[in-house]
């Protein structure tokens, strides 16, 4: 069986942790950012982790077991 490639999005969205959770970024900090409260962009500035029912669906994109 040849080796599967893993998705070139995936890879750069998202991170292994070292106890096999996975990082990802906040969406809506990239513009339009005036009319955003300066605690809110704050808040999207930090990691949050992949909600439990999509890991499988991340975990087949990145080809990881």
């Amino acid at each position: 069986m040849p080796k599967l490639k893993t998705k070139s999005s995936a890879k750069k969205r998202f991170k292994l942790t070292g106890t096999g959770k996975i990082k990802r970024k906040h969406a809506f900090k990239s513009h339009i950012l005036t009319k955003k409260s300066k605690k809110r962009k704050l808040k999207l500035t930090h990691t949050g982790l992949v909600h439990k029912h999509d890991t499988a669906s991340v975990k087949q994109m990145l080809n990881l077991k």
